[in-house]
């Protein structure tokens, strides 16, 4: 599994300063996606055990409230085991910090029961779709995207949007 880049501090995948990594490869090539240069699943750098222990450095800063993970596509088959890796180590070692990933995917219909979710505290899913895009929206493109509170999701059982 690859990466495409590795953010130290960014402000706009998610609340407060976050380390954010792009993975790598995307099949779904969404009309203006912002990130098109993710897509080729053949690009970019290996996720290796030294690239995680970059990003796990990264995050030991203070002022970092957590990791964001995107794409690319970090749950396609080709990259949900080294996405899900990264997650359970990084919450290993932050446990009071938050993880938010967004994918394509749609979560109660593909990716219900998938192990990464034991770690994700904030799913942003479905893809961008230029037709239902919104710059009101905070931290997706389009309408049709949901910013799914994952703990709390899992605890009622049904999909609980979150809420700043």
């Amino acid at each position: 599994m690859h990466y495409n880049k590795i953010r130290k501090m960014d402000i706009s995948n998610g609340p407060g300063v976050r380390v954010s990594i792009f993975m790598q490869g995307c099949v779904f090539n969404c009309k203006n996606c912002f990130n098109p240069e993710t897509h080729d699943f053949n690009e970019g750098k290996e996720l290796d055990d030294e690239a995680i222990e970059k990003v796990l450095t990264l995050c030991e800063n203070t002022y970092v409230k957590g990791l964001s993970i995107l794409g690319g596509e970090p749950l396609h088959p080709k990259n949900i085991e080294g996405t899900t890796i990264l997650a359970k180590r990084f919450k290993e070692r932050f446990p009071n910090k938050t993880i938010w990933l967004w994918s394509g995917f749609i979560y109660d219909r593909d990716l219900v029961g998938k192990e990464i979710f034991q770690y994700i505290d904030v799913l942003v899913d479905g893809q961008y779709q230029d037709e239902l895009r919104d710059p009101t929206l905070k931290w997706c493109g389009s309408r049709n995207q949901r910013v799914i509170d994952i703990k709390r999701t899992l605890t009622k059982g049904e999909i609980v949007l979150f809420k700043d």
